[in-house]
């Protein structure tokens, strides 16, 4: 398969995930959003499961891809903190999706699945070396971010709008550098 008509496919199922809020998706729908046949789609791969695969591969590497850009940095010389950063940026951010969040919880559901998010996050949480205080802290700001991308993903009761800047601003200076904040406030 051509590498461009196979982007185009994994790109198609994601839309598709994106409008139905899950991987519940077909070879059918997804190949009218991808412009082919079915017989065209199912040429190309090796199954549903193949497909299904494919996508959480592909929400995968764009979510590191979106860390990376909010690192500024390679990944290798980031410290923790600076991983933990930018984790919470792209959790937190605007492009949040609700199919990016359905692929990842499906994932969790099926073990062969799970694989690329656990490449992923294992290169990003990584917190070798942190003290207990720190790896405490940046602990507590990734897992306030998974919830927060959890709410706002799914809409289960979202912060408001004004929580939300404060909320976020509060994550953020969990993961400055420094001596740990004492008092817990920003």
């Amino acid at each position: 398969m051509r590498p461009s008509n196979r982007t185009a496919i994994i790109e198609a199922a994601h839309r598709v995930a994106e409008r139905q809020g899950g991987t519940g998706f077909s070879y059918e729908t997804t190949a009218s959003e991808a412009g082919l046949t079915k017989a065209g789609v199912l040429h190309r791969g090796r199954g549903r499961e193949d497909l299904v695969l494919a996508v959480v591969q592909y929400v995968a590497r764009s979510w590191e891809d979106a860390m990376l850009e909010a690192l500024g940095r390679p990944l290798a010389e980031a410290t923790p903190a600076q991983r933990i950063r930018a984790y919470v940026e792209v959790a937190a951010g605007d492009d949040v999706s609700r199919a990016d969040f359905a692929v990842y919880a499906d994932a969790l559901c099926r073990p062969a699945h799970i694989g690329p998010w656990n490449d992923v996050f294992t290169r990003w949480f990584d917190l070798d070396g942190c003290g207990p205080g720190e790896r405490a802290r940046l602990m507590t700001a990734r897992f306030a971010a998974d919830g927060l991308w959890v709410a706002k993903a799914t809409g289960t009761l979202p912060p408001t709008t004004d929580d939300y800047d404060g909320l976020v601003a509060h994550l953020l200076s969990m993961t400055e550098e420094g001596p740990p904040n004492i008092g817990g406030t920003p």
